[in-house]
């Protein structure tokens, strides 16, 4: 079940003994967990009905003495054992000091009363479906997976955070905040609470202002290294010299290594490439794609790129670069004044 039918589920006190909160959207995860705790633990007594475990330090005698105390003063005790070691999709193995017996354990949690709610929480994307703990847990639809959230909800979510500051934002904007933030970047592990970090910032800096503007979004998120190169290689076609450097110096000042930003730079240079030359042997953009092992993002990002490049131009940009990285490397030149030195002959050159 995903966690709008579990909270659901909450609202209506129909919850079952035993869950397992997984995914990789740790916002919605902590979020779901203090729903379940707000309706059915008093802070008066919390000490007493709400016990919270780590699994790497676990036993199974700890497990039974938090499950069969009954609730003080109330219809739920909620126990919640973190990461636990069995469950993870990749077991660090030498963790886990504590051996538990994973088959006893599943048997147990089977009969567990009413009265409690065993919750194993895994922050991450994945866990072992093939543990005989899982598939207890799935027995009783106990599985909630938290996924990254997507479309209306996302943008719900997105809305609802600027109106609790009195700001409003577009629909476009929020796709566009949602592109610059990485949010759906498979190579990063964003999750809201990073794009709550995006929205305070911006709100923040707005003050007295209602709108949010694709400029302040533009100004204030913080951007990955990939989507600043695409940006400098958008300048560098459009011969904004002043722009490249000023970019490239809010990469240095960021603390991006020179050596780093120039591979990101021919990396990218290298992918336009190849996609032309792909290009001009026929094949279509889907063969393409198959073929670069891009992300869709990047691979839209890389072919429309490419059209502001002729070949011979890319071709000439990368030696370029390759003379720069032998400077840096082979001389006593400053590696900034190197890479500024590069950035300007690419504007004036290609």
């Amino acid at each position: 079940m995903n966690y709008k039918e579990f909270i659901n589920k909450v609202k209506d006190k129909d919850l079952d003994p035993v869950y397992l909160f997984y995914g990789e959207e740790e916002y919605m995860l902590d979020y779901t967990l203090k729903i379940l705790k707000d309706v059915f633990i008093d802070e008066s007594f919390e000490a007493l009905n709400y016990i919270a475990l780590e699994g790497i330090d676990i036993n199974f005698d700890k497990i039974i003495n938090a499950c069969e105390t009954l609730p003080f003063m109330s219809e739920k005790k909620i126990v919640v054992i973190k990461d636990f070691p069995s469950l993870k999709s990749k077991n660090e193995e030498g963790n886990n000091s504590l051996e538990i017996d994973i088959k006893t354990l599943s048997k147990y949690i089977e009969k567990l009363e009413d009265y409690i709610c065993l919750v194993f929480i895994v922050k991450q994307k994945d866990v072992r479906k093939s543990n005989v703990l899982y598939k207890s847990i799935k027995k009783t639809n106990g599985i909630v997976e938290f996924k990254k959230l997507k479309g209306k909800d996302l943008d719900t979510w997105i809305q609802n955070k600027f109106s609790k500051y009195n700001k409003k934002i577009s629909k476009s904007n929020i796709n566009y905040l949602v592109q610059q933030s990485s949010y759906f970047d498979l190579n990063r592990t964003k999750t809201l609470y990073n794009l709550e970090n995006e929205i305070i910032k911006i709100c923040n800096y707005l003050l007295d202002k209602n709108e949010v503007t694709k400029e302040s979004i533009d100004l204030l998120v913080s951007k990955p290294l990939e989507i600043n190169v695409f940006n400098l290689l958008n300048n560098i076609s459009q011969k904004r010299g002043e722009n490249v450097i000023k970019l490239f110096n809010d990469m240095y000042i960021s603390n991006e290594p020179v050596l780093f930003i120039l591979y990101m730079i021919v990396r990218q240079l290298r992918n336009m490439l190849n996609f032309k030359l792909l290009k001009t042997k026929g094949y279509s953009e889907g063969d393409i794609h198959s073929k670069m092992n891009l992300s869709r993002y990047e691979f839209k990002k890389v072919s429309n790129q490419s059209n502001n490049f002729t070949v011979s131009q890319l071709k000439s940009a990368m030696l370029y670069c390759l003379e720069t990285d032998k400077v840096i490397k082979s001389s006593s030149m400053d590696d900034r004044l190197a890479l500024e030195v590069l950035l300007t002959k690419l504007c004036s050159k290609i």
